[in-house]
């Protein structure tokens, strides 16, 4: 039986990695390279760690073709079937997104359609919660486009804000609650899928 080959795209310290690296949930697929765009990138050692093979594709100071043409070929390389964004703070483009249709997930700290799209990451999704006064707030993990938080919608889970939350409290409530929850689940259904799809191409063979 084929396992789907898994790339982790990340920017930083990597928490959302080590929930797929823990998680008992994924069966279908196997994390076989982790990317950064940043060679600081604490979520770099926690692959290591694991085992996982690293890559390092910088962003800064070169364009965006050159960027991504630096990440399709590191996925190439290491025959990558599915990609899953985990805390990777950079925007793709829809060049990109087209080639992995359905191919890319990701994790996004609030309930698309709220607060999400340009400018909404990390922390500033939280204070736009507690700013707007929301009594209920979550994760979602959707498929990656070319409109940022713009995919399909593969899993959602809601989770209440208490009184005196901090985005800083708030944010750690929503990865405990939510994403580090839902993103292994989300990663075994695409892995499955495509496991399946590439074990019926082998039987026909």
């Amino acid at each position: 039986m084929l396992r789907t080959r898994i790339a982790v795209f990340v920017s930083g310290g990597g928490t959302n990695l080590q929930a797929l690296i823990d998680s008992e949930e994924l069966r279908s697929g196997e994390i076989v390279l982790v990317v950064s765009d940043k060679e600081e990138a604490y979520a770099l050692k926690r692959a290591e760690k694991a085992g996982i093979k690293t890559a390092v594709v910088k962003k800064k100071g070169v364009s965006q073709a050159d960027f991504e043409a630096g990440l399709i070929s590191a996925l190439d390389e290491n025959r990558i079937d599915f990609i899953i964004l985990a805390g990777f703070m950079c925007i793709l483009s829809a060049d990109f997104t087209s080639r992995y249709p359905r191919r890319i997930i990701n994790v996004h700290p609030s309930l698309i359609p709220s607060f999400c799209g340009k400018g909404f990451y990390g922390l500033h999704v939280h204070e736009a919660a507690l700013a707007y006064g929301v009594k209920v707030t979550g994760a979602t993990v959707h498929y990656v486009n070319e409109i940022p938080d713009g995919g399909e919608i593969i899993l959602q889970k809601a989770v209440c804000i208490e009184d005196g939350d901090t985005p800083e409290v708030l944010q750690r409530r929503v990865m405990e609650q939510a994403e580090w929850k839902l993103l292994p689940k989300a990663a075994e259904i695409v892995s499955k899928r495509i496991a399946d799809e590439k074990n019926n191409v082998e039987r026909k063979n």
